[in-house]
């Protein structure tokens, strides 16, 4: 005698067959739109409602045969299985579309001259973004120096010593931080240096400063997420061995936690890398190279992207070059992500690896 709700439980559903029922569902739907691009005189196949229909069809399909071979329970659990991947499915197709795109375009220019040359007295060919790679790294660079220390330290004193009214008006204010348009973090920054140091002026370090009030919050909500994640048994039993609570912190919580506070930092850094308004606004735009980050206009290569798109002319080159500054800028964090997951592995406690 069965139980209600767990019919035919000792019976499956092979992996040949799923196989299967992918394979109708993706022939069935492809070819549906490729009669209807056909019908309709268009060469061109909308792959994406093919892709979508496709997973719902599988959805409904594999629904059925679980139910009538599993069981209903067996067969829900397919369903929101099925609906789990297939939303993740969709929400690739955009990104890998973008990569995709970017590469294909950006594979244009990606040659020794652009990455050995500036845009100095280039007219229309030619030309490279080394003087937006020098500014985008120079700029970066200073506004993690600046985000960094700031940002960790305020987690340290919100998670291991705040308390009272102070420590919740810096909550306050760093998820108001959270919200500010990235424009208004250049104007600060113009504004503020105007004051200081005379109206129109333009550099680099004002591109960081601009950049580190959209950094420091992400730093701080991330570190003060992994310092609570730290169990408090590992504080107390620091403190029973008499060791004072600064280096508790140094010794005991920040090492514990130290994967996951590089993990929010490069997050952050990524999150400032591709920032365009506030940058126009603070390092203007120009087509030298200037290392100098205390003095005259400096391109990053989000700005750089833009005006060589907003200035084309009626050649290619100019989106060439564009796509090409996308391309590298994708690459840059890809890097900057791959030495965090080197830097958690080999700094993570021998006990989390």
């Amino acid at each position: 005698m069965s139980t209600p709700g767990f019919a035919n439980s000792r019976r499956a559903i092979t992996r040949k067959t799923i196989w299967a029922t992918v394979a109708v569902s993706t022939i069935v739907s492809f070819a549906f739109f490729g009669i209807l691009a056909f019908a309709g005189n268009t060469a061109k196949l909308n792959w994406v409602a093919a892709l979508v229909v496709a997973i719902a069809l599988y959805m409904v399909l594999i629904s059925t045969l679980s139910a009538i071979v599993e069981g209903r329970r067996k067969s829900i659990d397919r369903l929101i299985t099925t609906l789990l991947y297939g939303s993740f499915a969709l929400a690739m197709v955009p990104l890998l579309s973008l990569l995709v795109t970017t590469i294909v375009n950006g594979a244009k220019r990606f040659d020794l001259q652009f990455f050995s040359d500036s845009m100095r007295n280039v007219v229309d060919e030619g030309g490279g973004g080394l003087h937006a790679i020098i500014g985008t790294l120079e700029v970066t660079a200073a506004a993690s120096v600046i985000s960094i220390p700031i940002g960790i330290m305020t987690a340290i004193y919100l998670v291991e010593y705040g308390r009272g009214k102070l420590a919740k008006s810096i909550t306050f204010l760093v998820d108001v931080m959270t919200g500010i348009p990235s424009i208004v973090a250049g104007l600060f920054a113009f504004a503020l240096f105007s004051l200081i140091l005379g109206p129109g002026i333009r550099f680099g370090l004002g591109g960081a400063v601009a950049l580190s009030l959209l950094m420091i919050p992400v730093v701080v909500r991330s570190t003060e997420e992994m310092l609570k994640l730290v169990p408090n048994e590992l504080r107390e039993a620091s403190y029973a061995l008499g060791v004072p609570k600064w280096l508790t912190i140094v010794k005991v919580v920040l090492p514990t936690s130290i994967a996951g506070i590089i993990t929010g930092v490069v997050i952050s850094i990524s999150r400032i890398i591709g920032e365009t308004a506030p940058l126009l606004i603070i390092c203007g735009l120009t087509d030298s190279m200037n290392y100098n980050l205390f003095m005259g206009r400096m391109t990053t290569l989000p700005v750089f992207v833009y005006s060589s798109y907003a200035n084309q002319g009626t050649g290619t080159a100019d989106i060439d070059r564009a796509w090409t500054g996308a391309l590298v800028l994708i690459l840059i964090v890809l890097v900057l992500n791959l030495v965090a997951r080197i830097l958690s592995k080999v700094l993570a406690p021998k006990g989390t690896r």
